[in-house]
C-alpha cells in the first residue's frame, strides 16, 4: 500500500502541487517592506554587538587584566598584554580585539569578573581600510565612555536574567 501511495503522489506531482499552491497563498497578500535607515526592527535587550571597555566612577579603568576573557575566547580574537603599577595593581597596556575572528558569542562579557568587558547594541558600523577591523584599547574606552548610560541602563534591566 505504502508503494501506491508513493507512486501516486510521484505520478501526480502533489508536492509540486503543494509548492504552487503555497507560492499563490503568498502571491496576493500585502507586502512588508522595511525602510531601513528610517525604520529600525525591533531589537533584543540582550543583543551583543561591538564591544566597549566600561570605568569605574571615578574614572580608572575597571579591567584588571586577569586574562580570563582572553582565555575563553573560541576565536582568538583577543589579545591582551598587562604590566603591574606602582602601587601594585596589574592594568592592562594593550587590549585588542580582531572584529573580523569576533563570532559575538559573549563568552568575554560573561567571564568579566568586574564587567570591564561588554557587548553593546551598536550594529552599525564598517571598516573602510585595512587594520580597522583591530579595535584598540583607547577606542574601547572611549565606546564605553560614550554609551556608559546606555550600557548601566540595559545591564540593571538584564540583571535579574545573569
Amino acid at each position: 500500500m505504502a508503494k501506491f501511495v508513493a507512486w501516486f503522489r510521484s505520478l501526480f506531482l502533489l508536492e509540486l502541487l503543494g509548492g504552487l499552491w503555497l507560492t499563490l497563498k503568498y502571491l496576493f497578500r500585502p507586502k512588508y517592506t522595511l525602510m531601513y535607515p528610517m525604520e529600525k526592527t525591533p531589537q533584543s535587550p540582550r543583543f551583543r554587538g561591538l564591544h566597549a571597555l566600561r570605568r569605574y566612577p571615578n574614572g580608572e579603568e575597571r579591567c584588571i587584566a586577569c586574562k580570563l576573557c582572553e582565555a575563553v575566547c573560541p576565536a582568538l580574537a583577543i589579545t591582551i598584554d598587562s604590566e603591574q603599577r606602582a602601587d601594585g595593581t596589574r592594568r592592562t597596556t594593550r587590549y585588542d580585539i580582531d572584529l573580523f575572528k569576533c563570532i559575538y558569542c559573549g563568552f568575554c562579557e560573561e567571564s568579566c569578573p568586574v564587567d570591564s568587558i561588554v557587548e553593546t547594541h551598536v550594529h552599525e558600523y564598517h571598516f573602510e581600510h585595512r587594520g580597522e577591523n583591530i579595535v584598540t584599547k583607547p577606542q574601547l574606552l572611549a565606546i564605553g565612555d560614550r554609551l556608559e548610560a546606555e550600557i548601566a541602563e540595559r545591564r540593571a534591566a538584564d540583571a535579574a536574567y545573569r
